[in-house]
């Protein structure tokens, strides 16, 4: 059976997977890993980024199990306290001088409650509604981190026209509920799941999960391991870094929620990675 995944949102170039970052791309690619894209979060970071795409790209051309790496920059709302002004100027430059595939990862939380202070959280809505402003001038998705906001990011979107129907986007690692998640996909974003959904526990993302399904059918999600966050429960036992091989747990575990094939779920979940993400990539 040919299983062909995009993960859809990693952290893959931060520097503790440079030992050992080609043998994790030779075990992806067995698993069926083909494209992934590495998420921005703080501006220091976007010329590991850069260093990163490349050695995947030399990596590819010299070995059958290259995997495709795509840039998607953008300031993330936990570390806010760590930007300035100045990071939203270099986001700028480094979309137009490198290209961006989407602007990743942005949103607001309020889940360390440092960052639920008025100043900080009015800091934290500046910067979302900045880098809206840039994606839709480049005509770019956008990729949502919520996390305790998901009514004030909703009302952003909808002040500022953000229209996911038509630019595209994913609501990252989805952690609200059943409300929050149909009001996302009405939306036209699509839900990021992740290895946290193999979790039996998760009960209120499950359930969330399955009432999207219901109403949206399969066209709704897409999948991710933001590695090298969210270990699936199944290699749990191996450490708590996760790496792009380990996106096969969470279409494993969809493919047993929606009662389906697996191969016909992850052709389903390639075609809404390429509507979310603007693209056309094919499944080979």
């Amino acid at each position: 059976m040919t299983i062909r995944l995009i993960d859809t949102h990693t952290h893959f170039d931060v520097p503790e997977y440079d030992e050992h970052r080609m043998l994790m791309t030779e075990r992806a690619h067995e698993q069926g890993v083909r494209h992934l894209v590495l998420i921005g979060f703080l501006a220091n970071y976007f010329h590991q980024m850069v260093k990163v795409k490349s050695q995947m790209a030399d990596f590819a051309k010299s070995s059958h199990q290259g995997i495709q790496a795509h840039l998607a920059f953008g300031l993330h709302p936990l570390y806010i306290m760590e930007q300035s002004d100045s990071d939203l100027v270099l986001l700028d430059d480094f979309i137009k001088k490198h290209g961006s595939i989407a602007i990743a990862e942005i949103g607001l939380d309020t889940y360390p409650k440092t960052l639920a202070q008025p100043d900080i959280f009015e800091k934290q809505k500046r910067f979302f509604i900045e880098q809206i402003h840039l994606a839709k001038h480049y005509d770019l998705p956008i990729l949502l981190h919520i996390r305790k906001a998901h009514a004030q990011v909703l009302q952003i979107l909808k002040d500022h026209k953000y229209r996911a129907s038509i630019q595209g986007g994913i609501a990252h690692s989805f952690s609200g509920g059943e409300q929050e998640a149909l009001a996302l996909v009405k939306m036209g974003f699509k839900l990021g799941i992740t290895g946290q959904i193999t979790n039996p526990n998760a009960k209120k993302l499950r359930n969330s999960v399955m009432s999207v399904f219901r109403r949206y059918g399969t066209e709704a999600f897409v999948i991710e391991t933001d590695c090298p966050d969210m270990m699936p429960v199944p290699c749990q036992h191996l450490g708590a870094f996760n790496e792009p091989a380990n996106l096969v747990y969470v279409l494993d575990e969809l493919a047993v929620m929606f009662d389906m094939d697996k191969e016909n779920l992850a052709r389903q979940l390639w075609r809404n990675s390429n509507e979310a993400l603007c693209q056309n990539w094919v499944y080979e």
